[in-house]
Parts: structure tokens; sequence; C-alpha cells
């Protein structure tokens, strides 16, 4: 009676950094959840494996080659779109470096990507919710894949930390600027999760060791955690939940 259903059905989600990882995880999971999918990556290939999956649950799947640091392309990719009604806003990366030796280059990247990048396309993206007359009444979700480190310092992590604390500003800034077209923006901030880009930093023993005495859960999360958040915040399970973050931390920022 009270339970509102995590269906997506005739819903067309789009997703970024789909290819591996994190992306790939939330796009998969969104489809079993009934939705049709546009996915972009940098990687054909990538692109290609996870299109066949998500065909197996009958969704519809549309995929694109594209540098979401390149405005103009993702402005075309969005504009050939019939309607979006979800954007799992989640390309970014990371270079660990020491405050002190941060390179120009790693900043100015970092910045184009994870801030610039997500503003774009999240812009962009609700313009397109827009043109659906009834988007009051259907409601849209905008989820920017921040991070623990969007909410608490780190090691090496100083320009991460500065990309994703911004990310949560933005978040709230526009799920105030949204509310009143029923378009719901939130963050979904992971821990360390066993990914193609984390797993080289965790091949060091003594960095996961210290990684999992930070977790009070003691153990990496799942892509699965972090899916299984994204598809409650895209769906109407979560319809009075805006302009905030749902920590998939196992702990860490409790403490």
């Amino acid at each position: 009676m009270y339970l509102k259903k995590f269906n997506l059905k005739n819903k067309t989600a789009l997703v970024t950094g789909a290819g591996k990882g994190i992306g790939r995880a939330c796009a998969i999971a969104l489809a079993e959840a009934g939705a049709n999918l546009v996915i972009i990556s940098r990687t054909q290939k990538d692109l290609d494996k996870v299109s066949k999956i998500i065909k197996r649950f009958k969704s519809k799947c549309t995929s694109y080659v594209c540098d979401v640091t390149n405005y103009q392309q993702i402005k075309n990719v969005i504009n050939k779109q019939s309607k979006i009604d979800i954007l799992v806003n989640n390309a970014g990366t990371n270079f660990p470096e020491h405050f002190t030796k941060v390179k120009k280059q790693q900043l100015d990247y970092m910045i184009k990507l994870n801030t610039a990048s997500t503003f774009h396309l999240a812009q962009l993206c609700t313009l397109k919710m827009l043109e659906s007359k009834n988007r009051k009444k259907i409601g849209g979700s905008i989820i920017n894949m921040s991070s623990q480190m969007g909410h608490v310092g780190g090691p090496i992590r100083s320009v991460y930390n500065m990309t994703k604390f911004g990310l949560e500003g933005l978040t709230k800034g526009m799920a105030i600027d949204l509310a009143k077209s029923n378009i719901r923006v939130n963050t979904v901030c992971p821990t360390f999760i066993l990914t193609p880009m984390t797993k080289k930093f965790l091949k060091s023993k003594k960095f996961k060791k210290t990684i999992l005495n930070n977790i009070p859960l003691g153990r990496l999360g799942d892509l699965s955690d972090v899916a299984t958040a994204v598809v409650f915040l895209a769906s109407d399970a979560s319809s009075m939940i805006t302009g905030t973050s749902l920590l998939v931390d196992g702990g860490w920022t409790a403490q």
C-alpha cells in the first residue's frame, strides 16, 4: 500500500562513462528496472558489450562514442534524443597526487571533466527534459556521481576533493532551481568500489589495508551497491528526495 515502485518503464535514461565500472553497472541496472538507455563512452567496443546486455532486458539502447569534455559533441548527442527523463552524470577521473606536486595539466583536466563537463551535461539534459510539456507531472531525475570525498578530505586527493565538493554544491543549487519543474537532483557518494579505475590503486596492500580500516563495515563496495542507489534515486520511490546525497560509503563519513 505504501511501497512505491522502482519501475522505470517508458523512461529514457542517459548515462555517461557507461562503458566501464560504475557507469556500466548503472546503465545495466536502469535497464533491469525497465528504462530505455542512451549510453556514452569514448570506446565503441565497451559500448557494444553494454548495449548487448541492456537489450537482453528488452530495453532500447542507443550508444554514442563521445568525449564529454567536448561541448559541441555532447550537445549534438542530447539534441538527437526525443526525450530524456533521467541523467546519470557519471564520467569523471582522478590523478592521485600530493597537493604540492599537482601539475597544472592534471588540475585543468580534472576541472574540465569532473566539474565543467558535469555542469554542461546537466544543463543540456535539463533543457531537453523541459521540452516535455508534461514534465511537471511525470518528473525527472538527475543523479550526479559524487564521492565520499565530496564530504571529507583525503590524502593525495586535494583536486578530486575540490571537484566533488563543488559537485555537491552544484547539486543543491540545481535542486532548488529545478524543483518547480519536478526535476529532482541528487548525488550518489560511493566509498572505494572495485572498478578498473580503482583496481590499480588497490594493488598496494598497504593502501588497501588503510582503506578497509576506514570503512566500519570492513569491506569495499560492490558495483551493485552503487547501481541500486542510482535506480532508487531515478525512480518514483524517491519522489520526495532532492538536493541531497546518498552516501554509499560503509560508514566512512560517520566517523
